[in-house]
């Protein structure tokens, strides 16, 4: 992300449908919890003006807005961005609903979102050698586990992050404050967000 701007793209590169999809899932969920749009952007320290454009369909989320939403919802980060998969889902490399950082030079892929009665999401995690990645707690209970593909990050509590290379392995609880940094160009990461 190289000028800064937050963009949400889907597996075709156009970010139009993935669009659509955030927008119908922020507003059922919404609606699902009794939340009032005015509620669920206080809840979720947005402008209500912000929620409605994004339940239009003409706002572009940043992952942070995302992952604010989905706590004030107390739903997966997933669920707003990732429709039900069929049984066999093959996702290739550089496909899948992707949404990147307004803070570092992070992006996000959903490759398996939460299903019925189950509690976890994966995600592939591609970040560059910059600003870290900062997390706000996500909702209670949650855990992360992190596995680096290539690259080197440091990645856990943000008062005590660990250096990881490629095959090492961390989790962390996620209910606190928590980072990811680049510490070599094309870090490659999976990720998996575990809600007990």
């Amino acid at each position: 992300m190289s000028d800064g701007t937050p963009r949400t793209e889907g597996a075709n590169g156009t970010g139009t449908e993935l669009i659509g999809q955030i927008s119908a899932s922020i507003r059922r969920e919404r609606e699902r919890s009794g939340l009032s749009m005015t509620e669920l952007a206080r809840r979720a320290g947005i402008a209500k003006s912000t929620l409605s454009q994004l339940e239009s369909g003409a706002g572009n989320p940043s992952v942070e807005t995302l992952w604010a939403l989905g706590v004030a919802l107390n739903v997966p980060f997933s669920r707003l961005v990732d429709p039900p998969r069929p049984t066999v889902k093959v996702l290739r490399a550089g496909e899948g609903p992707v949404t990147h950082s307004e803070q570092a030079d992070y992006a996000a892929t959903v490759l398996a979102s939460c299903p019925p009665n189950a509690r976890r999401d994966i995600y592939r995690i591609e970040a560059e050698p910059g600003e870290a990645r900062a997390s706000d707690p996500h909702m209670p209970g949650t855990v992360e586990h992190v596995v680096i593909g290539s690259g080197r990050a440091l990645v856990g509590p943000t008062e005590a992050p660990v250096e990881l290379g490629p095959g090492d392995y961390i989790t962390y609880p996620a209910d606190a404050p928590h980072v990811f940094r680049a510490l070599a160009p094309k870090t490659l990461a999976l990720l998996v967000m575990e809600y007990i």
